[in-house]
């Protein structure tokens, strides 16, 4: 099978369910802006990570596809196939927001992105999960979407920012506060 297909060289894409769009359409920025941020979690993953956050970026790598899919999909359309998220991947996040929240020295100032390779990637890649939520929001304001995509973006956002923390304290790595200049 061949990876080109010749059929989007007009600037247009087809969809899940079927029917073409313009590359440029909302519905098309809000996908692809999940599968950059896949593309980033892949790269943090290509790190050196405890165990724990390896198992579960690989987790939640799988999501974002779930998700990709189904922001590919119309929800008027809904193939046998398809895979829509739901509601019940929502609290693993939390819980594991909590779990590692427990390790970590409060936050009392705003933190600098960075640290380790591993922790700057994660960094990157909730701005990126940002994005992709204000995105998908726009998308919701012109067509029906999932509901589950909205939350599961705003969760995941607060669960790379802990993440990123948790690396960095498991690595040894001391944050750096943020400093208002005069």
């Amino acid at each position: 099978m061949k990876i080109y297909t010749r059929t989007g060289d007009e600037g247009e894409t087809s969809l899940f369910s079927g029917g073409r769009v313009r590359k440029d359409h909302l519905r098309v920025e809000a996908y692809g802006t999940v599968d950059e941020l896949n593309s980033l979690l892949g790269l943090a993953r290509a790190e050196t990570l405890p165990d724990l956050a390896q198992q579960r970026l690989e987790r939640i790598q799988n999501e974002l596809f779930v998700i990709g899919a189904d922001l590919a999909t119309p929800m008027e359309s809904s193939p046998a196939w398809l895979k829509r998220l739901t509601m019940d991947v929502i609290e693993p996040l939390e819980i594991e927001i909590d779990e590692m929240t427990l390790e970590l020295p409060a936050l009392k100032n705003f933190i600098l992105p960075g640290g380790t390779r591993a922790a700057a990637t994660i960094h990157v890649a909730r701005t990126v999960c940002r994005r992709a939520e204000r995105l998908t929001i726009r998308l919701k304001s012109e067509e029906s979407l999932n509901p589950a995509i909205i939350v599961y973006l705003n969760r995941l956002s607060d669960w790379l920012f802990t993440l990123a923390r948790w690396i960095n304290l498991r690595a040894g790595e001391p944050e750096t506060r943020w400093t208002a200049r005069d």
